[in-house]
This record gives C-alpha cells, structure tokens and sequence, in this order.
C-alpha cells in the first residue's frame, strides 16, 4: 500500500455535545472532495467511552461518499459481537459502499482498565481474560464466511455447520486489520505491558492480521516494532511485503506548539474521560505551525508508515480540518 492520509471522524463528540451527527457525515464529504484523504475512521465502544455506533455510521457515510474507504480503528466490541451476525453486517457495509470496508480489530480495554469497561464486558457476559482467544477465534470465523460456501467451524466459543453468508464482500480478500500498541511507554502515561505480552501482540499480528494499526509511537519506534512484526510474519510463511501499517494519531494546528499541545491534551481528556500526562499527549500528537506538522508527518513515512490516519484535536474540527488542507497537506511535499 502506497503511503496515505486517513481524517478520523469524532464520533464520540457527538455523545459530548460537540458536533452534531450530521457534521460528520458533512465533514467525511469535504475529506473527500479535497482529495487528500484515502480513507475516514471512526472509533468505537459501547460504555466504556460512549459514541455514535460505528457500523451503522460508516453505513451513513458509505451514502454521502464514493471514493474514501471507510474504516473502524479500532473495533473495540469485536469481542463482544457474535462473529457470525458481524460479518453479515460488515459484509453488507462492503457490498453498500462498493467494496470500501476496512476492519481493523482490537481486544478494547481489561476489567481493570476502569469500571466502565468492566460494566461493559459483564453487560456482554464477556470474561475478560478470554479476550485474546474470543479475537482470534472472530478473525477466524470472517475469513472463513468471507471465503466459503456451507461452512463450518468448531472452536470454543463458537460452532456452526453449512452456514452461507450473503452477500458476501466484495473485496477479496475483505482485509481485517489488528489494531494494537502492547509495548506500554509507562512514562509517557501509557498502560505497561510484559515482554511476553508485547511478543504475543506481535506475533497475533503476523499471524492473523493484513495489516497492524498502532498509536503513540515516534517513527524510530514504529520503524523497529513494524520490522519485528514483518519477521515474524515471514517465519509463520506469510509475505511480510504484504502486511499493511498504520498509525492513529492526532494533530493540532498551531504556530504555538506549546498551545496546540494544550489544546489537544484538554481535547483528548475530555475525550476520553481521563487525565493523560503532557508527555502522553505529545507522543500521540502532531503539533505546531503547518510546515512543523508536515516535517513530523514526513519522518514518520520516511519510517516506512503505509497510512497515517489523523485525528483533528480540537474542539475546531473545520477550523483545523480547514487549515490541514489548505496548509499542511500542500506543505507535505516540499523538503
């Protein structure tokens, strides 16, 4: 995949009062007219961080576009949807938009991340320690039904015989991405992660995935997590030239770097109901004056990223949305 831009869509701004629903339908419009976006993301949850619900708002967006794929990044209640139902939907999703579904999947957040999220794996009557194996069994089960006539599968959550979806994708393979970032940075204020839990995130990835998704990384560090991922995927007999990457990421726009990371860091707590240390916030944000953010978004193609998708961190998102396309993305291509 050719390096590209991807805008994410705050849909949980929605729930916050912020925007209104029909502005991100409108705003997915504009990424598309300008020509610079490949792909619009939105996030997803049920109570931990609540938002409009993701199928059915890329469904919407699906109806106001024709060129942009339409992405989850990353399906948070993957675990939680009953994989034979999903992809059915997500099936559909492909067929309405004409073949522009992009699934990137993840395990969302442990009981002890808050109690939100463990009000929503018990609502579910999900354990979460099953997790990880309720993930691979559902990738499992969607490349089969993607695949296959009368199938079957015994695994152990789920069985079924002779079951047919339809319609089936258009695209062939549907690609099903991995959204992870297990290797913690606990001093920036991220969640720590065992070296065996971060070498099993990568190694699901190599295994499972088309394509790894990832977030708060500087381009040194994705460069170096990426290749062992590629490694990885070249020892279980997979083509690692094939395996896609991604970064979710934020940007804020502002000749003042020190205000536009102010700004981003109050966007993002509210965003997501905590209280994210500064350092946190400026590993996960592109930020300064137009040509500062172009330079940082070069470094990371320059590291081999296939697609950055960028979330506008801002309660302005058509101001910055604005300034994005008419200086970032023309700066993008000096130096």
């Amino acid at each position: 995949m050719a390096a590209s831009l991807g805008l994410i869509l705050a849909n949980r701004a929605v729930v916050l009062g912020a925007v209104k629903a029909r502005d991100l339908l409108d705003i997915a419009a504009d990424a598309e007219r300008s020509g610079v976006f490949d792909a619009v993301w939105v996030g997803d949850s049920l109570l931990a961080k609540p938002r409009l619900e993701s199928v059915t708002l890329l469904s919407a967006l699906a109806g106001v576009t024709e060129r942009v794929r339409l992405a989850v990044g990353c399906l948070a209640t993957f675990v939680h949807r009953h994989p034979v139902l999903f992809a059915q939907q997500w099936a559909s999703l492909d067929v309405l938009s004409g073949g522009r579904a992009w699934l990137a999947v993840c395990l969302g957040g442990p009981d002890s991340a808050n109690a939100a999220q463990a009000a929503e794996h018990a609502v579910m009557g999900i354990a979460s320690g099953e997790r990880v194996e309720r993930l691979e069994e559902g990738i499992t089960i969607l490349r089969t039904l993607f695949a296959q006539k009368g199938a079957s599968h015994h695994g152990r959550f789920y069985r079924f015989e002779g079951v047919t979806l339809e319609p089936r994708p258009v695209q062939t393979p549907c690609p099903i991405w991995i959204a992870s970032n297990p290797t913690g940075l606990t001093w920036k204020g991220g969640a720590s992660a065992s070296d065996a839990a971060v070498e099993r995130g990568f190694r699901r990835v190599a295994r499972y995935a088309d394509g790894w998704m990832t977030n708060k990384l500087s381009p040194a560090e994705f460069a170096e997590q990426f290749g062992r991922i590629r490694a990885m995927a070249r020892a279980e007999g997979r083509d690692p030239a094939a395996l896609g990457s991604a970064l979710y990421h934020n940007i804020n726009i502002n000749e003042d770097r020190a205000a536009a990371l102010a700004e981003a860091k109050a966007f993002l707590d509210t965003y997501y109901t905590a209280k994210f240390m500064p350092g946190f916030v400026e590993q996960w944000t592109v930020a300064g004056g137009p040509k500062e953010c172009a330079q940082q978004l070069r470094a990371y193609f320059a590291a081999g990223l296939g697609h950055m998708a960028l979330r506008l961190a801002s309660w302005s998102q058509r101001g910055q949305l604005e300034r994005f396309l008419g200086e970032v993305a023309p700066a993008l291509g000096d130096g």
